[in-house]
């Protein structure tokens, strides 16, 4: 990547930066992942520290504290000269891993690299020999919960700054810091980020390794997120199950209720979220970007996605598609209470369900508010006098990224050329990293790359999660790539 820290006072500012061993940083990169790396991610993925909304136990079983060491280990071996590891523990709170590694270049200027390492539940529908908890290398794949979302951020962040320590190639001073409740909503992280203000500094530039990619063939950097509203929906009608026989037609259906309540939010026909509260008007930015996204990726918008035969897509056009995905409020019911497995479900009415819900908001929607107004609609005028409840356990503000300083947009361009051979692209993402939208308004001043692995078929959250390892590799040389462009940047 690797230039050398060089400084040109010619044109709009931005670096005349110079290869130094592109060749030599690549081959250490391919290297680290190969022999220490992946094999390391191989015990990472065994270990089932899924999040804390996902294991309210997880201080007694262990397996956080497991993943913080086997990860905190890694790096402790690979530290340059003069950098720090600490494991930093707020009383009951999920820990953090904060690195510090010196600058050799412009004293004072930081970049914030940022990851997590704690997981989704295992979901069903794995293939067979394949597991949450079971790791598979597949070819250039490496199946199993964690691995890409998001394990591989310790590792991609340390290995880009040796890359450049090995050539003697001057940078910023790097802080690397990964929590351990980001798939929770982050609750735990702001206590930390005050814990370790002065100790963070002000970042210029923040890089995140936790998003999404359209593809494997480019560097792909995320402009946006949504946020996020979601909790747990109860209607209860009665005190015990009744004969359904004996009380259908006088007693209402707690899922009737349910879909009477739901349908005050979402059109079902069109999936539309009918409360205009919810939207936001989208940036013409947005919208250019959206459409270039189309262009290149075709139908592979929606073909990333294992559709039954027979399935299409919620609208032909693809530019809608991509802005439904990263700009409108979309709600999905991610599980159920109440509701027997086939196989015991008798001939009863129920007294109650429950349905939990996951309301993805604009980036622009302030969290809080979403939230309040998914109380607002679904709590009023409870139909037939059901008793009905919303415990909202997120309520997330989504990022909308600054504007791109020249240098770092030449930076990242030129990354992709480097490494990838194709232009760099920019995309919205659908998910949530609450951190991000904290940093924006902790360091206005900041830039941004947002950028990550989870790419086609890659599947997070979901079976089959994998991490695309030549993609990781070549990712991790672009990160290196603009650390340097961040050095030799002209302010």
């Amino acid at each position: 990547p690797l230039r050398t820290a060089q400084r040109s006072t010619a044109g709009c500012g931005t670096p005349r930066a110079m290869t130094k061993d592109a060749s030599a940083a690549r081959a250490q990169v391919e290297e680290t992942f190969t022999t220490s790396i992946v094999p390391t991610l191989i015990d990472y993925i065994r270990i089932p520290n899924k999040s804390p909304m996902f294991d309210p136990q997880w201080q007694a079983s262990g397996h956080m504290d497991r993943a913080v060491e086997l990860l905190a280990g890694w790096a402790r071996g690979q530290l340059p000269d003069g950098a720090t590891l600490e494991v930093v523990r707020l009383g009951d709170r999920t820990p953090v891993i904060f690195i510090e590694v010196p600058g050799t270049a412009r004293d004072g200027d930081t970049v914030l690299l940022y990851g997590h390492l704690d997981k989704q539940p295992e979901m069903t529908g794995w293939d067979e020999g394949k597991g949450p908890w079971v790791p598979v290398l597949e070819g250039e794949r490496l199946y199993g919960r964690g691995g890409a979302d998001d394990g591989y951020a310790i590792y991609g962040s340390l290995t880009a700054i040796m890359a450049l320590q090995a050539q003697g190639v001057a940078h910023a001073r790097c802080v690397v810091l990964i929590e351990a409740c980001e798939e929770s909503g982050s609750y735990d992280l702001p206590a930390y980020v005050d814990h370790l203000a002065a100790r963070i500094g002000k970042p210029s530039l923040v890089v995140c390794l936790d998003s999404g990619c359209g593809n494997y063939d480019q560097l792909w950097c995320t402009t946006s997120l949504r946020g996020l509203a979601g909790g747990n929906l109860t209607v209860k009608v009665l005190d015990e199950g009744v004969h359904s026989g004996d009380a259908s037609g006088i007693v209402p259906s707690s899922f009737r209720i349910i879909r009477q309540l739901l349908s005050r939010i979402e059109d079902e026909a069109s999936g539309r979220i009918l409360v205009e509260g919810l939207h936001v008007d989208i940036p013409a930015e947005r919208k250019q970007q959206a459409a270039k996204v189309a262009e290149v990726l075709g139908t592979e918008v929606y073909d990333k996605f294992p559709f039954l035969p027979g399935m299409h897509p919620m609208a032909e056009d693809l530019t809608e598609l991509v802005l439904n995905r990263t700009w409108r409020p979309a709600l999905s019911i991610t599980g159920a209470d109440g509701i027997p497995p086939l196989a015991s479900a008798g001939n009863v009415l129920r007294p109650s369900t429950a349905v939990k819900l996951s309301l993805r908001l604009p980036p622009t929607l302030d969290g809080k508010r979403g939230g309040e107004l998914l109380q607002q609609i679904l709590l009023r005028d409870p139909p037939s006098g059901a008793h009905v409840s919303l415990h909202l356990e997120k309520a997330s503000t989504g990022w909308n990224a600054p504007a791109l300083s020249p240098w770092l947009a030449q930076a990242i361009d030129q990354a992709s050329a480097e490494f990838f051979g194709k232009p760099a692209m920019y995309m919205g993402e659908g998910g949530t990293i609450p951190f991000m939208g904290m940093l924006g308004e902790k360091f206005p001043g900041a830039q941004f790359m947002i950028t990550g692995v989870l790419g086609p078929k890659s599947n997070a959250h979901g079976p089959n999660e994998f991490l695309h390892v030549p993609y990781a590799k070549r990712l991790t040389a672009c990160v290196a790539q603009v650390i340097v462009a961040h050095a030799q940047r002209v302010t």
